[in-house]
């Protein structure tokens, strides 16, 4: 693929979303894509689109929710290849952001990238997200492919700090998972996502602590 199309896809993407970085940071951005298509090639740590879906599919998903990332400290549950967390982190370096996931494959490859990118917001834990206990808990947990709405809250109620939120990415509005939530969680919003070069279907499903927690 030439260089300069992934480049031209993100700076029109971002356009279109209305999303105003430096250059800086977007060429940040595209060498973070650089280095997950090198570490798939071996790890396979993602479902990792080639071509001109990689950009649609692998950034401006990702950066498709800065609208509704709150200040604070963030978590990105199950980050798999450090999407959403990383293109979020380097798109916002002013939020201090928590990369969680149990393979270890994927949490070396999340150090690297740490390293590689300079992410001085970043850090990475290894581990599952139930035994997962940070001193403080967080302003906002977000997830793109970690489980359904349920077990999402389920497991990580106790890391979402009390006025905290629950960023989930989805497709197509998930009713079902909705109407499985426990009571322990309540929907704030469900927002539809525009993702420049994406079809199908996307939205974000905001979701508070039903109670203070």
């Amino acid at each position: 693929m030439n260089p300069a199309e992934p480049k031209a896809q993100l700076a029109h993407g971002l356009v279109d979303m209305g999303v105003d970085l430096p250059l800086a940071r977007r060429e940040k951005l595209l060498a973070y894509l650089a280095l997950l298509y090198k570490w798939n090639r071996a790890y396979r740590l993602t479902a990792l689109r080639e071509g001109d879906e990689a950009v649609s599919h692998h950034l401006l998903d990702s950066l498709s929710i800065l609208p509704f990332v709150p200040d604070g400290r963030l978590l990105d549950v199950g980050s798999g290849g450090g999407a959403p967390g990383i293109p979020l982190a380097i798109a916002r370096p002013d939020l201090p952001v928590t990369l969680l996931d149990s393979a270890s494959k994927k949490t070396a490859f999340l150090l690297q990238a740490v390293i590689e990118l300079d992410l001085e917001n970043v850090s990475v834990h290894g581990g599952r997200v139930e035994q997962y206990h940070p001193a403080i808990g967080f302003t906002a947990i977000v997830s793109r492919a970690f489980a359904g709405l349920d077990d999402f809250v389920a497991l990580s109620r106790h890391l979402l700090a009390a006025d905290g939120i629950w960023l989930a990415m989805k497709g197509s509005w998930p009713r079902d998972e909705i109407a499985r939530l426990p009571g322990a969680a309540r929907v704030e919003a469900v927002r539809p996502l525009a993702v420049p070069g994406i079809d199908g279907k996307r939205h974000l499903v905001v979701m508070r602590h039903a109670v203070a927690a």
